[in-house]
């Protein structure tokens, strides 16, 4: 058969669909995973559990298609972006646990390198202000605050990758490290003009080449999975970061097409075509997508918090007992909820504002204020 599996690895969620060739879903499978919170403002993921759920997901996709891995023309991988996993190349063994995107425990590094005068600098190299949100700081924290890590780094002994790549790693058991163009670009490290490793970049977050990943196009030949994992060796063919694959899996090939998906945050992504278009008012320059050596750029707005408010009301107060409740409740109170706003900077604030020492906010309360007010 002429199927594709699709690996989606979010930061609440692992999921895998099997396609045929009309588009139709065959089969699938999700399982959800539990975020870490440290301190305030800390957000982390063990990786064991993102390559876990991942398999799962994978094996229960194929299970549920009736289709054996080797009847796939070929897998594709989409993935949170910018959060940061360091491993060691010898035993694949994650150093430290992921540090997901919207940690903000970096928000004084990015005051110093705004203090150094590096901003308009980096801005013009990555497209990208500077903020916790991107993988730069976070490797560099990782560098400067894991014992030995610096030594081990300098040796060649470590690689660093955002989740496609380590996923990229533990499918083809470390013959292929890569990324593409798009999760590259999502990590203040790659020059999207040039389409490659920032030099300058990399000595002034002191971060070792040999860590970082070949940067491939979207569609490319991204290595093997072992047959030991899914059951027959299939070709890793595709790897987009979640927000480009949605652009792309909108059909949003036109220069203007916008996309907005609503997941663990929101964001709003349009198709600038091979302009490199500049914001002047806090939206972020980025790699739409790169197929056969040509770059199609975007602009994107970020907005950190979405359904995770609505994971929040579920799991944290409890005042909901699943996310489809949340429906109903909103109809109940009406479009202006009774008065009530919530400001979901849960973890920071994205664009246009860039507050990472941002936290939520509720207010116009009153006696009257009722549950679907504040849901």
């Amino acid at each position: 058969m002429d199927c594709v599996l699709a690996i989606d690895q979010g930061t609440s969620s692992t999921r895998a669909l099997v396609f045929d060739t009309r588009g139709r879903v065959l089969g699938s499978a999700q399982r959800e995973f539990d975020q870490i919170f440290p301190r305030d403002g800390w957000v982390e993921h063990d990786p064991e559990v993102l390559w876990d759920t991942t398999l799962f997901a994978a094996r229960g996709a194929l299970a549920n298609a009736a289709i054996e891995a080797h009847e796939l023309t070929g897998l594709g991988i989409t993935n949170q972006r910018e959060t940061t996993v360091v491993w060691d190349v010898d035993t694949g063994l994650p150093v430290y646990n992921a540090i997901v995107w919207q940690d903000r425990r970096t928000a004084s590094q990015c005051e110093r390198i705004r203090a150094e005068g590096m901003a308009a600098k980096i801005a013009k190299a990555t497209g990208l202000v500077i903020d916790p949100y991107f993988s730069s700081t976070k490797v560099a924290w990782l560098l400067d605050n894991v014992p030995g890590l610096r030594a081990r780094a300098a040796s060649g002994k470590l690689r660093f990758g955002t989740v496609d790549s380590f996923l990229i790693w533990r499918l083809t058991s470390g013959a292929k490290h890569a990324t593409d163009a798009t999760n590259a670009s999502r990590t203040q490290l790659f020059n999207i003009e040039s389409q490659s490793w920032d030099p300058e970049l990399l000595r002034y977050f002191d971060i070792p080449a040999t860590m970082l990943p070949e940067v491939l196009d979207c569609a490319g030949d991204f290595g093997v999975a072992d047959p030991k994992w899914l059951g027959g060796a299939v070709p890793i063919l595709g790897v987009a970061g979640d927000q480009q694959a949605a652009l792309i899996g909108q059909g949003c090939f036109e220069v203007g097409m916008t996309k907005s998906t609503y997941g663990t945050g929101c964001f709003l992504v349009t198709n600038t075509g091979d302009q490199l278009i500049r914001s002047t008012n806090g939206l972020l320059s980025t790699v739409g997508y790169r197929i056969g050596g040509r770059t199609t750029y975007a602009v994107e707005g970020s907005i950190f918090v979405a359904g995770a408010a609505v994971k929040w009301l579920r799991d944290s107060l409890r005042i909901v007992e699943s996310a489809a409740e949340t429906e109903a409740a909103a109809r109940r109170s009406g479009v202006e909820a009774g008065g009530v706003y919530v400001v979901p900077a849960f973890t920071g604030m994205g664009a246009p504002h860039w507050r990472p020492e941002a936290r939520g906010l509720v207010c116009g309360l009153s006696l009257d204020t009722s549950r679907d007010d504040l849901i």
